[in-house]
């Protein structure tokens, strides 16, 4: 999620991108070598809601392994998108024989901060491919997904983020026959740049409970398409594969799991484990050791840790000492801060419509967003709980719940949606500030302040 973050701050999509895929027979000693197979295991906690575990499937052995990884990336100021030489993909089968994930690791620029970022693939009754969306294509995440012997039929671009837009066009050229579907309202900054500037043509639109695409027999969809919070709107688009009763959001809602997500390289764990400049800016006086990190289980996880508090408040309070703030954001569905804060809070009855009418309308027994864990086993009321916030920012008139059943779901929410002060107030300040210069809007109940 580390561009989700920047894409709530709006600019959030790239001013010219450009990505190419290089394909290469040569072996590149600068890319590193690879393990031959390639594990994801999620432990349960027990007592605790969790994420479905997937058993993986499979993953490019060590000949093509680096060549197949190989993707040279380019995106615009101010928010470069590691990494930009290569990407391990890893794919895992979330229901068996209907539904594959296949996840990268998404870095944010040059720091050391990652998360992964996924794409969800459906296979529908016709026998084709619904790819939702699409990450780098490199030659391995192609060869995985050609393994699941049916052909790509749509390729869906479920929001107007950066992050995700940016490989829609490079993919869909690796299945010319297959149709693109995108969000509505697609802006980019500091130029509002057509679709077709990031190689997107011949596009359809994805309009709010369409029953007219192709897929509306199995797939529904409903958009959130808030007004302008900033320089822009935000728009994300959920849906619900009705056979499997899975609901796909892309920002919308994360579950932060315990272990860091297998596509993120233990250099990057490492590298985030270090004492730099950040964590000293944030020790609050403390002494800060500097030594060298070595490689153990220890510091890989406190690498993630730190990784996820920067993702989620921009700037902590103790990135030295991460473990009890993770321990509080981790495990639970929730609302990222940063998208609650600078971006829900301020359209808080477009939200609560979409939210409210998913969960009246699709009985999914699954979330699968496109950062963190996932499958996420969670229902209706877990949704609902998530966004129980949106109740202190509307009028009672405004709070619609589709059972009176539900009333404990906002109790719980509250607790659910608890995030620790100390680590809010550099995101606190930084909404302050935005308001301040008119680079977001504030707003209660839909109306400006």
């Amino acid at each position: 999620m580390a561009a989700a973050a920047a894409a709530s701050l709006h600019p959030s999509t790239a001013l010219t991108p450009k990505t190419l895929s290089l394909r290469s027979q040569s072996r590149h000693a600068f890319l590193g070598a690879f393990p031959k197979n390639l594990f994801f295991d999620q432990s349960p906690i027990r007592g605790r809601r969790k994420a479905a575990t997937c058993p993986v499937v499979a993953s490019a052995t060590s000949n093509d392994v680096e060549s197949g990884r190989f993707y040279l990336n380019f995106t615009g100021f101010p928010f470069p998108l590691g990494p930009f030489l290569n990407r391990r993909t890893i794919r895992t089968e979330a229901v068996k024989g209907c539904i594959w994930l296949f996840e990268q690791e998404q870095a944010l620029g040059f720091s050391s901060v990652s998360t992964n970022i996924r794409m969800t693939v459906i296979k529908l009754k016709s026998g084709g491919l619904w790819v939702h969306a699409p990450i780098a294509p490199t030659k391995e995440c192609i060869e995985l997904l050609k393994e699941l012997n049916s052909p790509v039929e749509y390729i869906v671009l479920p929001t107007f983020a950066y992050e995700h837009k940016i490989f829609v066009g490079p993919f869909s050229r690796k299945f010319p026959r297959a149709q693109v579907w995108v969000a509505p309202r697609q802006w980019s900054w500091p130029i509002n740049l057509p679709l077709e500037f990031f190689g997107i043509f011949r596009s359809k639109a994805l309009n709010d409970e369409d029953t007219s695409t192709p897929w509306a027999d199995e797939i529904e969809q409903k958009v959130l398409s808030s007004p302008e919070v900033g320089i822009g709107p935000y728009v994300e688009v959920a849906f619900y594969h009705r056979p499997t009763r899975t609901l796909l959001v892309t920002d919308a809602v994360i579950f932060v799991p315990r272990q860091p997500p297998a596509c993120i390289s233990k250099e990057s764990l490492l590298d985030s484990a270090k004492n730099g400049l950040a964590v000293k800016i944030l020790s609050k006086g403390k002494e800060v050791p500097d030594e060298p990190v070595v490689d153990n289980k220890i510091n890989r996880q406190k690498g993630w840790e730190r990784m996820v508090l920067q993702i989620l408040f921009l700037g902590p309070s103790n990135l030295l000492e991460p473990t009890a703030s993770f321990a509080q954001m981790s495990q639970k569905l929730i609302v990222s801060p940063i998208v609650k804060t600078l971006v829900f809070s301020k359209v808080p009855e477009k939200v609560r419509d979409w939210v409210d009418r998913i969960a009246r309308d699709w009985p999914f027994r699954r979330i699968i967003p496109a950062h963190f864990a996932a499958p996420i086993n969670a229902s209706r009321s877990d949704f609902l709980a998530a966004f129980a916030f949106l109740d202190d920012l509307l009028d009672d008139r405004y709070i619609t719940r589709p059972s009176l059943s539900l009333l404990f779901t906002s109790i719980m929410g509250r607790a659910a949606s608890y995030f620790p002060p100390d680590d809010m107030k550099t995101l606190s300040s930084l909404d302050e500030f935005l308001v301040s210069v008119g680079a977001v809007k504030k707003t209660v109940s839909g109306r400006k302040q």
